[in-house]
């Protein structure tokens, strides 16, 4: 295959059409078409359709755009990287973080990572769902307890818990009685099993509120309108001052924070970079580092 006529073809794909592509690169639009035109043959495939004003990628060119322009994107770095004479993290690196971790913590982080390799043209958005790294471009994504997925690999680097918390003023529960609580999404009746210092105990909820961040529900139970299921590392300073107290921990509620990049690609310095950064950041990948992190 002519890696110079997928380019083009990627080239193209990305910018939506000949012309506007044209433009981005200073290439004439005759020669993208005909190298497009030169594939497509080659191939034996339509990629566009070529109908009205703007062109759209058929189903295969779709498919052939999403699976080679990542590996376009790491050979180009990967020329630059042995032309300039070593393996010095430069480029961009997009990166796609959970709301929790990056409201508590990216924000430092990525400030430290900017000042050491500034060469890096860091990229951080905040996405609880689970995105699409390759057809939506990111080099690294952070995920809460990620499902199995052979394209992905990668390691944890974090390890949490949930726990109960309450104001000291909130009465404890009392047999046959529901507790006031502060939930994060759906505000339906619940019950939370949990393990105490004495045993097991299930706690039934009766929610008060219903808060769509974490950050908003710690909020609320520090003032004592209910008990809130929360993760240890967010409440650690409000349980070592007092503030709320420890009714018990959530069963089987160990949470695992994972940096993940598609396997098929080889690992670019940027992102060996910052994995290595992370686990400096959190060298043992306890709630407690995590906790000191959040009350920097």
């Amino acid at each position: 295959m002519d890696l110079i006529a997928l380019a083009d073809f990627n080239l193209v794909a990305r910018h939506g059409g000949f012309s506007r592509a044209s433009r981005a690169s200073g290439r004439p639009k005759a020669t993208l078409s005909r190298r497009v035109t030169e594939l497509e043959n080659a191939l034996q495939l339509r990629l566009f359709e070529r109908g009205g004003r703007n062109l759209k990628l058929t189903e295969e060119g779709r498919a052939l755009h999403e699976r080679t322009a990542a590996l376009l994107t790491e050979l180009d770095e990967t020329a630059a990287t042995i032309a300039a004479g070593g393996d010095k993290p430069r480029g961009r690196l997009r990166i796609s973080a959970p709301l929790l971790f990056s409201q508590t913590a990216m924000g430092r982080i990525a400030a430290g990572f900017a000042m050491k390799y500034p060469d890096v043209r860091l990229e951080v958005t905040t996405e609880d769902r689970a995105v699409d790294m390759v057809e939506e471009g990111y080099d690294l994504v952070i995920r809460v307890n990620p499902d199995p997925d052979e394209s992905l690999v990668g390691r944890a680097f974090l390890h949490d818990r949930l726990v109960v918390v309450a104001s000291p003023n909130l009465p404890r529960l009392v047999a046959d009685f529901s507790v006031p609580g502060v939930v994060r999404g759906a505000g339906d009746r619940q019950t939370w099993n949990v393990v105490t210092s004495d045993g097991h105990a299930a706690i039934r909820i009766e929610p008060i509120l219903a808060l769509s961040s974490l950050i908003m529900v710690r909020d609320a139970v520090r003032t004592g309108v209910g008990a809130a299921r929360m993760p240890i590392s967010l409440v650690s300073h409000d349980l070592a001052d007092g503030t709320l107290v420890h009714w018990g921990d959530i069963e089987g509620s160990e949470i695992a924070l994972w940096a993940l990049y598609p396997s098929r690609r080889l690992l670019s310095a940027r992102v060996s970079a910052f994995l290595d950064f992370l686990k400096q950041a959190f060298p043992n990948g306890t709630p407690d580092e995590l906790a000191a992190y959040i009350g920097k």
